[in-house]
C-alpha cells in the first residue's frame, strides 16, 4: 500500500514548524488555569462578588475541560485534528475578548466557560497530529516530542502566576482574559501555515459529514456529561449536602455502559477499556498521583500562608521549587524508551513528600518547605511524561485523540477531588492539624500509586 501524497506543509517531517505549531495551544490550558489564581480576589472586589462565587472561575473550567477534551479528542479522531484545533483557537479568541465588553462576574465566569472549551481542543488535537504524522511518514514518533508536550505544559504552568500577576497589577484583572485573543491568533496562523492538511491523513475518517455524525455518539457524550457533571457538582461541595446527585450519577453511569456497549461506534469504548487493562490502570495511575500532587499544591500553600505567614508571592515562589524539580526530571525521561522504574520513582515519592508534610510546622527551614514541595516535583515530571508516552503507545490508533483526552479528565478530577477533601479538612481555615491529615492521605495515595505501578504487567512489558 503505497503511502498518500504530504501536504506541503508536512514536508520538514517532525521539524521546528511542526513542533512549534503542536506544542503552543495545548500551553493555553495549563497557563490559564495558573494566571487565574492571583485575580480571584481583585475580581471579587471589582464585581462585588464572594470568594465561595468566584471559586466557580477555577472548578468552572476544570468541569468543562474533563468533559470537553476526550469530546474533542473524540471530534478529532473522526473530522481531523487540524480543524479541531482551528476551531478551539477560535474559541478562545472570542472568549478572551468578553469580558473586555462585559465587565461583570457572569462576563468572566462565561469567559473562562469558553476559553475552556476551546483550549480543551488543544491536547487531544496535537496528540492526534503527531499520531497522523508517524503514520504518514511511516516513522516512529519522537519520544523527545510527546515529552515535549508535557514539559512546555510545565513551564507554562509555572509562567501563568507570574503573568498573571504583572497583567492585573499593570493592566486589569480583564487582561488575564484579554491576552488570550492576540496568542490565540498568533497559533491560529501558525497552525495553519505550518501543519499539513486533515485530507492528507492516512485515515482519513468517515466517509461523509452524516456517518461521520452518526459515528460521533452524540447521546454517549451527553450521558457521560450528565455522569461527571453530577459527580463533580457533589465531590466540589460536600458540605452542602446535595445527595441527590449521587443518584443521579449513579443512573448516568449504568446508561453510559449500557448505551456504549450497544453502540457501534462508542464515545467511551467500554469493551475496548475491559479488554485493555493496562490503559484502564494508566488512567487511574494517573488520577492517585494527581489527587496527591493538588493536594500539596492548593493545601500546602493555603498552610503556608495561613500558618506559616508567608505572603502569597512568597508561597508562589516556594511552590516553584515543585515546577523545577519537574523539569528537571522530565528532561532527565525525555528521550528515554524506559518506562516502568521511572513511574514507579513517581508513585513513590509521594511517600517521603507526603510523610515531609507529617512534620512541617511553622518553625520549619526554608530548606525544608523547598525540599518537601520538590519531592511532588518527581511525581510530576515523571507521571506527565511517561504516562503521556504509555498512553501513545496502548490507545487504539484510530482512538488516541480520546484516549489523550480522557488522560487530562483524569487528571483534571483528581484536581477536583482534592480541592473537595481539603475544604472539610482545613474547615474554616487552615491549620496544623489538617494539613497533617491531608499529609497522611497523599501518603495512603502513594502507596497505592506505587503498588498499582510495580504489579502492572503491562509496564513489566515496556521494560
Amino acid at each position: 500500500m503505497s503511502t498518500p501524497s504530504v501536504h506541503p506543509g508536512a514536508g520538514a517531517g517532525f521539524g521546528p514548524r511542526f513542533v512549534a505549531s503542536v506544542l503552543a495551544g495545548p500551553a493555553l490550558n495549563p497557563i490559564n488555569t495558573t494566571m487565574i489564581a492571583v485575580a480571584l480576589v481583585p475580581i471579587a472586589e471589582a464585581t462585588g462578588t464572594s470568594a465561595s462565587l468566584t471559586i466557580w472561575l477555577v472548578a468552572g473550567l476544570y468541569i468543562v475541560s474533563s468533559i470537553a477534551q476526550p469530546a474533542m479528542g473524540r471530534i478529532a479522531d473522526l473530522f481531523g485534528p487540524k480543524r479541531v484545533y482551528l476551531v478551539g483557537l477560535l474559541l478562545v479568541m472570542v472568549g478572551g475578548l468578553i469580558p473586555a465588553v462585559w465587565e461583570t462576574f457572569v462576563g468572566a465566569l462565561l469567559a473562562r466557560i469558553v476559553i475552556g472549551l476551546g483550549t480543551s481542543s488543544a491536547y487531544p488535537a496535537a496528540i492526534t497530529l503527531i499520531s497522523d504524522q508517524a503514520r504518514r511518514l511511516n516513522r516512529p514518533t519522537p519520544q523527545a516530542l510527546l515529552a515535549g508536550l508535557s514539559i512546555s505544559s510545565l513551564a507554562t504552568t509555572a509562567v501563568g502566576p507570574v503573568l498573571g500577576g504583572l497583567l492585573v497589577h499593570y493592566l486589569g484583572w480583564q487582561w488575564i482574559f484579554i491576552v488570550n485573543t492576540p496568542a490565540a491568533a498568533v497559533i491560529l496562523l501558525m497552525v495553519i501555515v505550518w501543519l499539513p492538511a486533515d485530507r492528507t491523513r492516512v485515515s482519513a475518517g468517515p466517509a461523509s459529514r452524516r456517518e461521520g455524525i452518526r459515528s460521533l455518539d452524540i447521546p454517549g457524550m451527553v450521558v457521560f456529561a450528565v455522569m461527571l457533571t453530577s459527580a463533580l457538582l457533589f465531590v466540589l461541595d460536600l458540605e452542602a449536602g446535595v445527595y441527590w446527585l449521587i443518584p443521579v450519577a449513579v443512573v448516568a453511569l449504568v446508561a453510559l455502559v449500557v448505551w456504549e456497549l450497544r453502540s457501534a461506534t462508542p464515545f467511551i469504548d467500554i469493551r475496548m477499556l475491559a479488554h485493555n487493562g493496562g490503559l484502564t490502570r494508566t488512567y487511574l495511575r494517573l488520577f492517585l498521583s494527581y489527587t496527591g500532587m493538588y493536594l500539596m499544591v492548593y493545601g500546602f500553600t493555603q498552610w503556608l500562608q495561613d500558618v506559616a505567614g508567608y505572603s502569597a508571592d512568597q508561597a508562589g515562589l516556594i511552590q516553584l521549587s515543585t515546577t523545577a524539580f519537574a523539569l528537571v526530571c522530565s528532561l532527565i525521561v525525555a528521550r528515554t524508551s524506559a518506562v516502568r522504574m521511572p513511574l514507579t520513582a513517581a508513585a513513590v515519592a509521594l511517600v517521603p513528600g507526603g510523610l515531609l508534610m507529617v512534620f512541617v510546622h511553622v518553625d520549619s527551614s526554608l530548606a525544608y518547605l523547598l525540599l518537601l514541595v520538590g519531592l511532588f516535583g518527581i511525581t510530576q515530571g515523571f507521571a506527565s511524561v511517561l504516562n503521556q508516552a504509555v498512553i501513545y503507545r496502548q490507545a487504539p490508533k484510530t482512538q488516541v485523540g480520546t484516549a489523550s483526552g480522557l488522560s487530562r479528565t483524569a487528571i483534571q478530577v483528581g484536581a477536583i477531588v482534592a480541592s473537595s477533601i481539603i475544604g472539610p479538612v482545613f474547615g474554616d481555615g487552615a491549620s496544623d492539624s489538617g494539613i497533617h491529615t491531608l499529609a497522611w492521605i497523599v501518603v495512603g495515595l502513594g502507596v497505592v500509586s506505587t503498588l498499582l505501578t510495580v504489579l502492572d504487567p503491562a509496564l513489566r512489558e515496556k521494560r
